[in-house]
């Protein structure tokens, strides 16, 4: 017989549809502090990236953020980012040499998986993640 799940760790940032780099900075504070409360800062430096590029991928291309939401349980991290757009992020050709575009590419590398789903009249981009043991 297996062992219980363990209780999920979950917060989240309701950020009020701030289209500005000032709120990816204060979401990226925020993703750290609540990886440090639960533990987690060293297994989870990925999620940072992750939660930077969804954040700033929602500045430029999607009018803003909304909400910012982490979630920990058995082994995985959920990053979930939502903002005013309905229109999901494209993930465009890899060119190493290009000024910019990566992040939905580091998103798809990082990520066990990712995803996006409406949300209103928006949607959310969210990324999950397995945290190494």
């Amino acid at each position: 017989m297996g062992s219980p799940p363990r209780a999920a760790h979950h917060r989240e940032l309701a950020l009020g549809e701030t289209a500005d780099l000032e709120a990816c900075s204060r979401g990226i504070a925020w993703v750290r502090q609540a990886l440090t409360d639960w533990g987690l800062l060293a297994q989870g430096q990925d999620a940072l990236l992750i939660a930077a590029e969804l954040l700033s991928n929602a500045v430029k291309h999607a009018g803003g953020i909304r909400r910012l939401t982490l979630t920990h349980r058995d082994g995985l991290l959920r990053v979930a980012v939502t903002d005013p757009s309905p229109e999901p992020p494209r993930l465009r050709a890899h060119r190493p040499d290009s000024i910019g575009g990566h992040g939905a590419f580091l998103v798809d590398r990082l990520a066990q998986r990712w995803g996006t789903r409406p949300n209103g009249r928006g949607k959310t981009v969210w990324a999950t993640l397995a945290l190494p043991r």
